[in-house]
Parts: structure tokens; sequence; C-alpha cells
């Protein structure tokens, strides 16, 4: 081999090797990007019972029944949802989840994390209300189906859902061992098959994120019955909160 070629080489490795190093390194910067709170002040504010950081949920009390628990995306305020919420759901009490690290929620988020207080908030939620109806988005739908798998949630609603994080990386660094280089991979196609509430999908014709073959793959997934999808043909992944069909879709699901 001659001394350009080798040199060629140990170019390329090096230049593989130090993307790796940088995907191991910052590989959680690449999926969440937190946001600060834009509403509410401390009388729409709930603070999660966990040891380890203040967690906060954005809520709109109400003496009822019925509630809704909201994840958000990965670059989500979810503070945002708040006043159309409380319009498309006024029988229901609401609480919208602040990641770690997003709103005025402290810590890093990582998604063990967010599963933990997930659950947390369910359970708070839960003792207070009977019928319990989750609605998870984009990064959210992640979170909502594998606590919809441990919970005993009244109805599920994922938006703009993908089969695996995992997977998506994988085909955006497909020269790179992700499964094994990956901390967050959200597999939600491993959670799907135990889900016994009612489900919706909502899937954006135009998805420039989650690419419709994923949200396929993982309604695929579900056992005969439990699932149905809708499709909002001209909506995009970031825009789709804003098509009149979204808030009626997810109002007729709950």
């Amino acid at each position: 081999m001659s001394r350009s070629l080798v040199g060629v080489v140990l170019i390329a490795l090096a230049l593989y090797l130090g993307v790796g190093v940088l995907l191991l390194v910052f590989q959680r910067s690449l999926i969440y990007f937190p946001q600060p709170r834009a509403i509410g002040g401390p009388d729409r504010q709930l603070m999660l019972p966990v040891t380890d950081e203040q967690i906060v949920v954005t809520v709109r009390p109400l003496a009822s029944s019925r509630a809704l628990i909201y994840f958000g995306g990965n670059a989500e305020d979810v503070s945002r949802s708040l006043p159309d919420f409380a319009e498309a759901f006024p029988d229901h009490a609401l609480y919208l989840l602040h990641y770690r690290g997003f709103g005025d929620s402290t810590g890093k988020p990582a998604e063990e994390a967010i599963q933990h207080d997930a659950l947390e908030l369910f359970d708070k939620v839960h003792a207070l209300h009977g019928e319990v109806a989750v609605v998870g988005r984009s990064l959210g739908s992640g979170v909502a189906i594998r606590l919809a798998s441990q919970r005993p949630v009244a109805r599920l609603v994922l938006v703009t859902p993908y089969n695996s994080v995992l997977e998506l990386a994988q085909r955006q660094f497909p020269i790179y061992p992700l499964r094994w280089m990956l901390q967050d991979k959200y597999e939600s196609w491993r959670y799907a098959p135990a889900i016994t509430a009612p489900t919706l999908l909502i899937v954006a014709g135009h998805d420039e994120v989650i690419p419709r073959w994923s949200s396929e793959k993982l309604f695929a997934q579900f056992r005969s019955g439990v699932a149905r999808r809708e499709v909002i043909s001209d909506a995009g992944h970031n825009d789709i909160g804003g098509r009149p069909e979204y808030l009626r879709l997810i109002r007729d699901a709950l």
C-alpha cells in the first residue's frame, strides 16, 4: 500500500472516530432542545414529589373525574398548549409535563429519568381523577406509549409518533453502531403490543421529521382493534397543532 493511500486511510479513520466521539458525547444535545416556560404562574404549576430534582407540571385544576396528561416534543414548551387545551377539553383537568431541563424543571433530560417522572405524574393524577387520558406528541409519543403499557390509561393519543428513535438515528448515521452507542432509544414498538387502551395515532401527511413509514410500522405493532390512525394530509411535523382537525380528533378520541 502506498504511503499516500495509507495517509488517506488514516485521515478517514480519524474523521470516523472523531465524529463517533462527538456523537457519543453530545448525543442528548441532538435529541433534546429545552425551552423556557412562557405561560402560567405559580397557580398554574404542580411540583412532582421526586427526590432528586424539581419537576414542574403546568396544570389547569378541575374538580372532575376526567383528566388529560400531555407529553410534548423535544423542543416544545408545553405551557403554550394550555389555552387551546383548556378550551378544547373543558371537562378535563389538565397536566402538561415539563421534562427535566425544560420550563422550570431542573436536571437534564434523559429517557429513563423522563419515564420515571411520567409514572410519578400519572400515579398522582390517577389518585385524584378516575379516568386519565394520555396524549404524547413527537418525542412525547414514546413517553406516552411506554407509560400506557404500565398504567391503567383510559385513552391514548399519539401525535406524529415514531416506531423507534434508535431506528431513525441509525438511518441518519448508518456507518455507526448506534445500538451500542445511543443511550436514549425510545423503542415504542416494544410497548405497543401491551397496550389495551383505545388508541389514536395522528399522522402528518407531510411530516419532514418523522417519516410516514415509521408511524406505519408502529401502528402495525398494536393488537387488532386497539388502535386506529388518522392522517392530516396537509400538515407537517411542526405545524400539525395549528390544523383545525388536530384538537377535534383528540377531543373525539377522548
